[in-house]
């Protein structure tokens, strides 16, 4: 199950679970929209591609809440 982090690892931006605009690689290194496009789509930590992360919403967040753990260390 991903963790729907909570942030953009590059600019700090809040990337809320239920909304779209978060981009992941297969290790879930997550950025927004615009860090994402300022990476050509590929992630500065494994190389990997970076890709739309689907929403998680209503009982599903309910249920499987997302993390509150911040990765941006700016």
């Amino acid at each position: 199950m991903l963790e729907m982090r909570p942030d953009c690892e590059r600019c700090g931006v809040d990337l809320p679970a239920d909304e779209a605009g978060a981009f992941i690689c297969s290790f879930e290194c997550t950025f927004c929209a615009e860090c994402a496009d300022k990476f050509d789509e590929r992630c500065p930590n494994c190389g990997g591609e970076l890709l739309d992360r689907p929403a998680r919403v209503d009982d599903a967040l309910e249920r499987h809440p997302a993390s509150t753990e911040r990765r941006f260390r700016g």
